[in-house]
């Protein structure tokens, strides 16, 4: 049996930031995959109808909502990217106000993200300072818990199903 080597960068391998309304609800998933690169699944729902800008911010304080998060997350690491590390790009709301995504995030690193905030954007180019924000907890690991994601009164918010990891 070998024995694997683990880094203080795996202690957290998982996290989650939960939006629980009163209009806008949704499940942000992250996931270190390898030191290079973290996996990022959301689903949301209650959006306008239009592409909505969303990023990591560098504070988890909401005392007054989405205003009170920061700005958008950059590791001191990350002063040659191109754009700082917690932008998330855009979501593409439907008719119905749901929003998927699931994709990959270079440079990322889910251990330095607990305690930082997700934020949805009322406009694609993320011009104002957020219609709704969600802490990021740290949650079990990848392998600890894959068919279901639980808030402590034991509500499911989220049940892995066949589909959820199909290439699209």
């Amino acid at each position: 049996m070998s024995t694997l080597s683990c880094s203080a960068d795996f202690i957290v391998s998982a996290a989650v930031a939960e939006f629980k309304g009163p209009v806008i609800f949704g499940v942000v998933r992250l996931a270190q995959v390898n030191m290079e690169f973290a996996r990022v699944e959301a689903n949301f729902s209650g959006l306008s109808l239009k592409k909505h800008g969303w990023s990591i911010k560098e504070f988890g304080d909401l005392t007054n909502g989405a205003a009170s998060t920061g700005k958008v997350f950059s590791p001191p690491t990350a002063l040659l990217a191109n754009e700082p590390i917690g932008d998330l790009g855009t979501l593409d709301a439907d008719e119905k106000g749901d929003a998927f995504f699931s994709g990959i995030k270079e440079e990322l690193r889910v251990v330095d993200l607990i305690g930082r905030s997700v934020v949805i954007y009322g406009t694609e180019d993320k011009s104002d300072s957020g219609v709704t924000a969600a802490v990021i907890a740290r949650t079990a690991g990848v392998g600890d818990n894959n068919k279901k994601l639980c808030s402590c009164d034991g509500t499911t918010i989220w049940e892995a199903t066949n589909n959820e990891y199909k290439v699209q």
